[in-house]
């Protein structure tokens, strides 16, 4: 945004919070431990209103590049991913979510291992609902994770603080 350009945002007070600006929110289930993930309203604020959420999991250079005689069209900012679906594993670093905003594309890799339980495809159908309501229906996905430390994230006083220092 420009330097004065001013956008407000809120911080959910029930969640912890990434650096890369990704929410997470532990679901209370009996069987096993679920957690809900979802972009922060920071993102919003920094590079402007999401225009596009892609749910993507790690590129594969020779299973996933697309050929330039394909009938298909390339956009280079939205390919070579392949979508993410249900039971799909995420290892730390793995590309978890592309947003494009008005201002700029933001890559977002999986902060803990992980498996893909659920899918909220509506975010890439209707980006307006990061952009509305980034802290309930605009979540990306829930997965279950295989290594969980609830200490790594940072709390909603302790973002606030982390972003006072970007």
């Amino acid at each position: 945004m420009n330097a004065g350009d001013f956008f407000e945002f809120s911080i959910a007070h029930d969640r912890k919070y990434t650096l890369d600006h990704l929410w997470v929110q532990l679901l209370d289930d009996d069987d096993e431990m679920s957690i809900k993930v979802g972009l922060s309203e920071f993102i919003r604020a920094e590079y402007g209103d999401i225009v596009k959420v892609v749910l993507s999991k790690p590129e594969d250079d020779s299973e996933f590049r697309i050929e330039a005689g394909d009938d298909e069209s390339t956009d280079d900012d939205d390919s070579p991913s392949a979508p993410l679906s249900r039971g799909d594993e995420l290892d730390v670093d793995d590309l978890m979510i592309t947003v494009r905003t008005t201002e700029d594309r933001v890559l977002i890799n999986a902060p803990f291992p992980c498996k893909i339980v659920e899918l909220n495809g509506d975010v890439e159908d209707n980006p307006d609902l990061v952009n509305e309501e980034a802290y309930g229906d605009g979540w990306c996905m829930i997965v279950k994770p295989h290594e969980w430390d609830e200490d790594m994230h940072l709390d909603e006083a302790e973002y606030i603080e982390y972003l006072n220092e970007i």
